[in-house]
């Protein structure tokens, strides 16, 4: 996987991903974030770098609806949420996002392994660290029922 910074966006994977969101409907795009997610939170699963950092972009996007969330502002985010649009996501995002979060940094994550064999696997947290706070205390309001 070639991976270029520790954004939640800097990596070939998540901007395929990104680039997938940006193509599907409107109304798909809120299943392709739960269905991110989803696939990294499977119990008793080795998780494979990419489908780990598919996950970090959805959380990404997910905490970015959360009021005092992240902005998306990097150049490999989805296009339509760099330009301000929004998707209808379930109440259930944040808590999923967080758990997947946690997955992605745990043991049996490729992606926690290959951050952690380059020496940079404080550095790929710490750029996490904002949407997991993000994520941890979700403003309900923010959310929007879909």
């Amino acid at each position: 996987m070639g991976t270029w910074a520790a954004g939640p966006f800097d990596n070939d994977a998540a901007a395929d991903w990104c680039a997938a969101l940006d193509d599907a409907s409107p109304q798909r795009r809120a299943l392709l974030v739960e269905q991110a997610l989803r696939e990294a939170v499977r119990e008793g699963d080795f998780l494979d770098s990419w489908p780990g950092a598919r996950a970090v972009a959805a959380s990404a996007v997910v905490a970015a609806h959360l009021s005092g969330g992240p902005p998306v502002d990097s150049a490999y985010a989805p296009e339509f949420l760099a330009a301000g649009g929004r998707l209808a996501l379930s109440a259930e995002l944040p808590a999923l996002a967080l758990r997947a979060l946690d997955r992605v940094l745990a043991d049996g994550s490729e992606l926690a392994e290959l951050w952690d064999e380059a020496g940079e696997l404080d550095e790929f947290a710490a750029a996490l660290a904002p949407i997991r706070a993000a994520l941890a205390d979700p403003a309900p309001a923010a959310v929007v029922a879909g």
